[in-house]
């Protein structure tokens, strides 16, 4: 065997067995919740404390929930749809608002006032036992 088929054959042995981890880092390692499925964000003791429940890392995104176990619960995605901010819920205005420049939305997601021009993603929401749970939609 020649010297340069000899590296060729190494060369394509060390591809080859480098393919599966290749492809086990692009595939996604975490599981995405199926469109329908109601994800818990958090508990009705948490929500209870402020009457808002803030959950970053839920397995549908960013959920902002508003009100309290015993009345109707609202949940939004707090991202501003101007400039992509986190909205605060005003609970004696019963709004969010953007504190980067100024947008208001209404409890139901609506923009009250721009800049912003599109409504917040909104989830319905209840609460199952001692959890609050989200679903997209």
């Amino acid at each position: 065997m020649k010297r340069r088929d000899f590296i060729n054959w190494v060369g394509l042995g060390w591809i080859a067995s480098s393919l599966p981890i290749a492809i086990a880092a692009c595939s996604s390692q975490t599981a995405t919740p199926a469109s329908g499925d109601w994800q818990t964000v958090g508990t009705s003791a948490e929500l209870d404390k402020t009457g808002q429940l803030l959950a970053k890392n839920s397995p549908v995104g960013t959920v902002l929930v508003i009100g309290t176990s015993k009345a109707e619960i609202t949940a939004v995605d707090p991202t501003c749809t101007h400039a992509g901010c986190t909205v605060e819920w005003k609970a004696g205005a019963k709004k969010f608002a953007c504190p980067c420049h100024g947008s208001e939305y209404g409890a139901d997601g609506k923009v009250q006032k721009g800049p912003a021009t599109n409504p917040l993603k909104t989830y319905s929401a209840k609460i199952e036992g001692n959890s609050v749970v989200v679903k997209p939609g």
